[in-house]
């Protein structure tokens, strides 16, 4: 188990492309699954400075077929799937809580991958979660301005909250900073560690991409870390 890849859904913006630099940076072998029309979003360097370590797979994540190729090669799942700039104004439900429950936790469970950590946002709250009045001023302008967006994010808390038979783990992200090209994310990494745990008086609502994907790799690598649990990320 130990020597399959890590599969990454949502590798193609700047959060995934970050995580992508961090786990081929540390030498773990990695499946890129992406749209057909993203592929050309995964930069030349990457794909040139890894041949070895670095498969790109194309396919959608509700199609069976081509996502039951990719789940069934991998050791664990990092999931960055969520609402993009073009969606977040739609006034129709947004389908990623679906994505997880009719798609990638069965495939996962048929394969016998056991790991995944997927993406939420504040949003989705905890009872350990302290009351925070900035959590609370940016919670309530995505829920009016962005509501499919919002309910989308809750969606995917409440999909894993029911799932008893996977070690998930859904981190809860702030506003992103950050850029992902390689020289970016090479200062970024270094400059601190993430927060985690509920949101409390330290929760800075803030986080820079590179330094979440040091977190993510460090989850990858750490198979008892936050299972079944909802940390809130913050720098």
């Amino acid at each position: 188990m130990a020597d399959k890849p890590i599969l990454i859904l949502g590798s193609t913006g700047p959060s995934g492309l970050c995580l992508l630099r961090e786990l081929l940076y540390r030498k773990k072998r990695v499946i890129a699954f992406v749209r057909p029309t993203s592929a050309s979003k995964i930069p030349a360097d990457l794909v040139s400075s890894y041949p070895d370590t670095l498969q790109v797979m194309h396919g959608q994540v509700d199609d069976d077929e081509s996502l039951n190729a990719a789940i069934s090669q991998c050791t664990a799942v990092i999931s960055l799937l969520g609402p993009v700039a073009e969606s977040m104004s739609s006034r129709t439900p947004l389908p990623y809580p679906a994505y997880y429950e009719k798609h990638v936790l069965p495939l996962m469970k048929k394969h016998g991958v056991k790991r995944i950590a997927a993406m939420g946002t504040i949003s989705i709250y905890t009872e350990d979660d302290a009351g925070v009045f900035l959590r609370w001023i940016m919670r309530t302008a995505v829920s009016w301005m962005f509501p499919a967006a919002y309910n989308a994010m809750v969606g995917i808390g409440n999909v894993f909250k029911e799932e008893t038979d996977i070690d998930w783990t859904v981190f809860r992200l702030p506003m992103l900073l950050g850029e992902c090209n390689e020289a970016a994310w090479k200062a970024d990494r270094e400059k601190e560690e993430a927060q985690a745990g509920p949101v409390s008086k330290v929760w800075t609502g803030k986080l820079n991409r590179a330094i979440l994907a040091k977190w993510l790799a460090d989850w990858a690598e750490h198979e008892r870390t936050w299972v079944r649990e909802l940390p809130a990320l913050s720098s």
